[in-house]
């Protein structure tokens, strides 16, 4: 007899109450502090963000990092502060509205040493001993004397109690990611040779004094918890987790109330905010798990746990307490919830891509998520990802292209009532997304793509009007002029260029004027339309993951493989947190990357390629009609077998000019209005075409839904009254 039969369900353990100091928490869902780019200063989108998450389950909501003096400011990101009333206020917000959900509230006390560049406040941060950031550029930390000491303890403790004042129930010494308190404990920052120095006890003590304080300060009215990277993974100068990360579990054990564990250094944070690219869920369980073993106290865990069945198992092994999560929640908010109800196929589960950490890596435009659109919307915009307003007309609308964001906007506007015709030659859901896919370790990107075609499914046979289309010729413009919708969505998507036309000449390079067959797209390596050749060579001018990836796909099908980039190869991955492996995998694989190289022409078999500083950074004008260069640069030959491209992509858009060509024509045929969206519009992001799906579909009775409608800002608004120790006045615009 199964657990169902007898009314049990075998998920029930995670939804059981687990008692923190003070505090309960209703169930083992809990999000752990993450960035989104609100801190302290838009505190409506603060609270929005994390109170949704409260409306769909989850126990404990925590904030990004919070500072807890000026001179501990990380400036260009976005972290929270609680330096003084006004922060007190503004973060009241979220803890007020999360507890209308009976939830509990934490913060994320943080003190980052050399780690904290103070950009804004130009103060200096004290460490346990001299160093320079290797995080930061340019930045060193003041060493600290016993008095620096006891000021810096005293700042935990008053931004403790601003804390309990603000109405938080959980309150962090965050002692991971190489911050404070562990830079004390670890050798590798940790020069000193007093009693907060040179032996294990000694290392610890700042941050056992720190939580004494806190503790006695607090701790009878909220929880107190630690962040603890258990294990740096930098070897014997770190923390190691058999040496002395286990070690300090037992010794702190009595102070603390939640031990919040993870793994990795600053430098390399990406070791704990793994991408699916390199790690599967659950893979810091290997070091997490120890720490049960050594702690009497509630123990969680992050390791973007998407998997119900592996959430129990962890449980029920004893490895963890609680699921702590933080990007599974930004892309599925209600994923307590929807487990509770038996509603797996409605999870909108997180691909791993960490577009999200990207954002905020960038430093100040808001979090975003390729699965969830309605992530940072929830205050500006009112978007909530499970409730719709309902539909505005009767209009049938047509989609052409269900890709990412063609997709979005059909599940919405489906959602909102509407009835919508599909269409796509392709014959699956996903578009674009379906050859990103293919590639190695972007196999969980897919779950996109599964999301879409699940929700499209069951919302065809709920209005048995819409429809899919999959697998037909393309549309022409008469098809779709023809088609008696009364609106057209176009999202037909992009191309990767076939001329070399590039983002750092805007030309393309001579030679490829017309199509060689020894000369591919990424499509045509992805599809295997092409023989490829031993040598190969990638001329990359694209900054994410492409040219990594099919670097990676043709070395280990045993091509010799050459990669000349004219921009930083995977710039943008050291915002997803991947560059580090990603770099560590080409070397592995014998790829050999031409930096700061790019081509002047093409010939058979061959390419000439040049550096672009040469002797200096100085181009030359040659002549009308021919290629700046670099003085002094030598031009080479590189000869291969084939040449891939991955220089730009292009927008397929000729179904969308030509229907607006023949604007004259759409009252005759019943047309209200044809707009498009995604990368037919222009090519962007996975994540960034989603939300163009979204947004015009939840936007489609507007005059003119082309241009999206304008959000409410959070600004202080120069000349509103000033609050002496505070902040200024909070006027919604927009």
């Amino acid at each position: 007899m199964t657990h169902e039969t007898l009314g049990v369900s075998k998920y029930d353990i995670l939804f059981e109450p687990i008692k923190i100091g003070p505090k309960t928490l209703r169930n083992r869902f809990y999000q752990v502090p993450h960035c989104i780019g609100a801190g302290s200063d838009k505190p409506g989108f603060q609270a929005a963000h994390r109170s949704l998450k409260a409306e769909g389950g989850w126990a404990a909501l925590n904030t990004e990092y919070c500072s807890i003096h000026p001179e501990s400011d990380d400036t260009h990101r976005v972290s929270a502060r609680i330096w003084d009333e006004g922060d007190v206020r503004n973060l009241a917000a979220m803890t007020s509205e999360i507890h209308k959900y009976g939830a509990l509230a934490g913060v994320e006390l943080w003190y980052g040493g050399a780690h904290a560049p103070c950009m804004e406040t130009r103060q200096t941060a004290r460490g346990p001993s001299q160093y320079a950031s290797e995080f930061e550029s340019l930045t060193y930390c003041h060493e600290m004397d016993h008095d620096d000491i006891r000021r810096v303890q005293g700042f935990y403790v008053e931004a403790a109690r601003r804390a309990r004042d603000a109405g938080f129930d959980i309150i962090y010494c965050y002692g991971a990611h190489s911050y404070l308190p562990l830079q004390f404990l670890s050798k590798y920052y940790n020069k000193r040779t007093d009693k907060y120095g040179g032996s294990f006890e000694n290392r610890a003590r700042f941050w056992i004094e720190t939580l004494e304080q806190m503790k006695a300060t607090v701790g009878s009215e909220c929880a107190i918890a630690t962040r603890f990277a258990v294990d740096t993974l930098i070897g014997e100068e770190g923390i190691e987790v058999e040496r002395d990360g286990l070690k300090f579990v037992e010794l702190a054990d009595d102070l603390v109330d939640l031990w919040d564990v993870n793994v990795g250094d600053i430098a390399e944070w990406g070791e704990d905010a793994g991408p699916s690219r390199f790690y599967r869920q659950g893979h810091q369980l290997s070091w997490q798990k120890f720490v049960k073993q050594a702690s009497k106290k509630c123990v969680l865990g992050v390791g973007r746990f998407t998997d119900p069945e592996k959430m129990v198992e962890v449980i029920r092994n004893g490895e963890l307490d609680v699921i702590g999560a933080a990007r599974p929640s930004i892309a599925d908010p209600f994923l307590p919830e929807k487990i509770r109800d038996g509603r797996l196929d409605d999870i909108r589960t997180c691909i791993g891509c960490n577009v999200c950490i990207s954002r905020w890596e960038i430093g100040g435009p808001p979090m975003i998520c390729t699965q969830n659109a309605t992530a940072g919307e929830e205050f500006r915009r009112g978007w909530h990802p499970e409730r719709f307003p309902k539909k505005g007309s009767d209009d049938a609308i047509l989609v052409v292209g269900a890709g990412p964001s063609g997709s979005e906007c059909a599940r919405v506007l489906m959602e909102r009532g509407y009835v919508v015709h599909l269409v796509d030659s392709a014959e699956k859901v996903g578009g674009y997304v379906n050859e990103v896919a293919s590639l190695p370790g972007l196999g969980e990107w897919s779950y996109h793509r599964d999301y879409r075609e699940v929700q499209l499914g069951k919302l065809v046979k709920r209005n048995r009007d819409s429809q899919i289309a999959l697998g037909g010729k393309k549309l022409t413009v008469e098809d779709v002029l023809s088609y008696g919708a009364d609106k057209v969505v176009i999202a037909t998507g992009a191309h990767w260029v076939t001329d070399g036309t590039n983002c750092l000449t805007h030309a393309p390079i001579p030679g490829l004027e017309t199509p060689r067959a020894n000369v591919l797209t990424p499509e045509d390596v992805i599809r295997g339309t092409k023989p490829i050749g031993k040598r190969v060579v990638i001329l990359n001018a694209d900054p994410y993951y492409m040219a990594p990836s099919l670097a990676q796909k043709l070395a280990e099908a045993g091509h010799e493989v050459t990669v000349a980039s004219g921009v930083e190869l995977g710039r943008y991955m050291h915002f997803t947190l991947e560059a580090p492996n990603m770099h560590r995998m080409l070397h592995e694989l014998h790829i050999n990357v031409l930096s700061s190289t790019w081509a002047s022409r093409v010939e058979d078999g061959r390419i000439e390629l040049y550096n672009l500083w040469g002797d200096g950074h100085k181009r030359i004008y040659t002549g009308p009609g021919k290629m700046p260069r670099t003085a002094n640069t030598t031009h080479a030959w590189h000869e291969f077998d084939t040449l891939v491209l991955v220089t730009a992509r292009r927008s397929d858009d000729g179904l969308f000019r030509g229907l607006k060509a023949r604007s004259g024509e759409w009252d005759a045929r019943g047309i209200k209005g044809v707009y498009v969206i995604g990368d037919a519009w222009a090519p962007k992001l996975i994540a960034d075409a989603t939300f163009d799906g979204q947004r015009l579909a939840r936007e489609i009775e507007e005059a003119n839904p082309q241009e999206p409608k304008p959000y409410r800002r959070e600004a202080a608004v120069y000349g509103a009254p000033y609050q002496p120790g505070g902040s200024y006045e909070i006027r919604y615009q927009g």
